[in-house]
């Protein structure tokens, strides 16, 4: 083989190296952000449920029945 063969060769290995241990980099970042953003947005919706069961029942007290007089007999 000649040398700008052999060349060739390494240079292609390299470059796939270096593109699948990016590509392996990138994947493990992503993983780490969602867990992040899965955490962040699972507090969030946390608050939010339990402000909507605030309101709820704050509107379940306005609207509830009238309330009626007690009349003694």
């Amino acid at each position: 083989m000649s040398t700008e063969t052999i060349a060739v060769v390494i240079s292609a290995a390299t470059l796939m190296l270096s593109f699948f241990a990016c590509f392996g980099w990138m994947v493990q970042r992503i993983d780490r952000v969602e867990q992040r953003l899965e955490q962040r947005l699972g507090e969030r919706i946390d608050r939010v449920e339990h402000e909507l069961v605030e309101v709820k029942i704050a509107v379940a007290r306005i609207e509830g029945p009238p309330r009626r007089l007690v009349t003694e007999r």
